[in-house]
C-alpha cells in the first residue's frame, strides 16, 4: 500500500469479528484529536465499511486515556479570502457530522475517556454512547465562543431535557462523567473502564441477532438533522468570522 494508506492504517485500527467492526483511533499524543489525517482515516473507513456486505455493526472508540480531543477546526483551515474561508467552514463542518449521520449501519460509540466537541456531538447522532466510567464529555462552544455543531442546538434538549444540555452548552461549560451521562440520557450505558469494548462488543452482537437497522436520534428524519447542521454549519462559520 501507499505510504498514505500506511499512515491511516496506524491511526485509526481497524477490526473485524463476527460481523462486528471496532475502529480505534490511534493517536493517544494528540489525544486521537481530529486533524486532517485523522478525519480522513475515519471517513475512509466509514466509508468502506458501508458498503462491505460483511460489515454488520460498527463500534468506535479510542486508544486510552483519552477518546478524543476534537477538531481544531482554525487549524485545519487555510486562510484565505473571508467568503472562500466562510464557505470551505461550511462545507467542512456539515461534512464532518454529514459522514456519521448517512452512515447506513447501526454504529455504536465506545467513549473510554475524555471527549470534547465535535468528538461528542457526533457520538449524539449514532444509534448508542456507552460510556466508561472514566469517560467525561465536554461541549465547550460558549467558552470557545463558536455556535454549537453536530445539531446539538437541536438534540441536545431532546435528548436530556432543557436544563441539561443548557448546563453543557452555556456558560457553566458542565462536562458529565459516564454515569452523570448515563443520568441525564446523553449515554445509555456506563461500564467499569475494563468492560468497556467486551460490553460493546454484547450490545453490538444483540444489534445483529435482532437485525436492527440504523436509528437516528430522537425519531428525527435523516432530512430534519440535515437541516440542522446546514444552519449550524453555518452559523459555526459565522462565529469564526466575526
Amino acid at each position: 500500500s501507499s505510504s498514505g494508506g500506511h499512515l491511516s492504517a496506524e491511526l485509526l485500527l481497524s477490526s473485524l469479528d463476527a460481523g462486528i467492526l471496532t475502529l480505534t483511533m490511534n493517536n493517544p499524543r494528540r489525544l486521537n484529536g481530529w486533524p486532517r489525517p485523522m478525519l480522513d482515516a475515519l471517513s475512509e473507513s466509514l466509508q468502506t465499511a458501508a458498503s462491505n456486505p460483511d460489515v454488520q455493526v460498527a463500534i468506535l472508540t479510542g486508544t486510552d486515556p483519552y477518546y478524543c480531543a476534537g477538531v481544531n477546526l482554525a487549524g485545519a483551515l487555510n486562510l484565505g479570502h473571508p467568503k472562500k474561508l466562510r464557505a470551505q467552514i461550511v462545507e467542512e463542518n456539515g461534512a464532518l457530522f454529514e459522514l456519521f449521520l448517512r452512515f447506513p449501519k447501526p454504529i455504536l460509540i465506545a467513549v473510554n475517556g475524555p471527549a470534547i466537541g465535535a468528538c461528542v456531538t457526533s457520538a449524539t447522532l449514532c444509534d448508542g454512547i456507552i460510556a466508561s466510567e472514566q469517560a467525561t464529555f465536554s461541549t465547550p462552544f460558549h467558552k470557545l465562543r463558536v455556535a454549537a455543531e453536530g445539531c446539538s442546538s437541536v438534540l441536545f434538549a431532546r435528548l436530556m431535557g432543557e436544563e441539561a444540555a443548557n448546563r453543557m452548552l452555556g456558560p457553566e461549560g458542565w462536562r458529565p462523567t459516564g454515569a452523570e451521562a448515563l443520568e441525564v440520557g446523553l449515554a445509555q450505558w456506563c461500564v467499569p473502564h475494563e468492560r468497556l469494548i467486551e460490553e460493546a462488543r454484547t450490545i453490538a452482537a444483540s444489534w445483529i441477532k435482532d437485525g436492527r437497522e440504523r436509528t437516528l436520534p430522537c425519531a428525527m428524519s435523516l432530512d430534519d438533522l440535515l437541516a440542522i447542521n446546514d444552519r449550524e454549519s453555518r452559523e459555526v462559520a459565522d462565529s469564526f468570522l466575526r
